[in-house]
């Protein structure tokens, strides 16, 4: 069921969003050769503390994971697309880093993603990246109301194609409000003018997430939520969480 949020709840979601925002500031900040993985996930968890707010991750175990997920947030690094858990993994330079959170305050979740390297970027790594970002602009942009759920699709896909990267749909953009997943879901690739309407107080998580080789395939790991490409090449992810508004998209997750 797809929920239509009130605007003071838009608000009390703007908060969450700015807790999120902080997160990611704050380990990315952190992240650089030698830090562990681990120590990315102790710093999430302080700033959740220091808000009051509590991660939608830990614990979180959805139809196809056969155990609830470990950690606060998410570190996929390299070929790791999506879901990678934070392990005493230590960063290198050069290393390619997607880090995804969310946050509840109040009841009301937020979620959001962001790519980046450890030291300076390759120039293909580079250019992931930036697409990735810019799918995710165009995305927010196509997220007016009156729009359909296929016109973020197809802006996205256009983008990722362009690039010559690889889209995969099954995992993709999806509703938020008191839970971090809610319907309706939004594919990264599709028909413009197909699918929901988006109406004022519909807010949904955009969240482009491209495959440097090109394929649209990706693999599991054995520990049930690591996504990686299906050809070892690396990827990149963003993600943030969108109102719809009257007035057009609003961003809740930026700082």
């Amino acid at each position: 069921m797809v929920e239509i949020k009130t605007p003071g709840e838009i608000q009390a979601m703007r908060a969450s969003g700015q807790v999120v925002a902080q997160i990611l500031a704050t380990v990315r900040g952190q992240a650089q050769a030698g830090t562990r993985l681990t120590e990315l996930d102790e710093a999430a968890r302080a700033v959740l503390a220091e808000a009051g707010a509590t991660s939608p991750f830990l614990g979180y175990r959805p139809s196809f994971a056969p155990v609830p997920y470990p950690a606060a947030i998410c570190t996929s690094v390299n070929d790791a697309a999506l879901h990678g858990i934070p392990d005493r993994y230590r960063l290198a330079d050069g290393d390619l880093v997607s880090v995804d959170c969310g946050a509840v305050l109040d009841g009301w979740a937020a979620d959001a993603a962001t790519s980046f390297t450890i030291g300076p970027a390759r120039p293909a790594d580079a250019r992931l990246i930036a697409t990735t970002e810019a799918a995710l602009r165009a995305g927010i942009a196509a997220a007016a109301p009156g729009a359909r759920i296929g016109d973020i699709s197809a802006v996205i896909g256009a983008a990722g194609r362009a690039g010559g990267y690889g889209i995969c749909t099954d995992f993709g953009g999806h509703g938020v409000g008191r839970a971090m997943h809610e319907d309706p879901h939004i594919p990264n690739e599709g028909p413009a003018g197909r699918g929901r309407r988006l109406t004022p107080g519909l807010v949904i998580a955009i969240e482009p997430w491209f495959l440097a080789g090109g394929r649209d395939s990706y693999c599991i790991d054995g520990d049930g939520w690591t996504i990686r490409s299906g050809d070892g090449s690396r990827a990149a992810h963003a993600e943030h969480t969108v109102a719809i508004t009257a007035d057009g998209p609003q961003v809740l997750t930026l700082p």
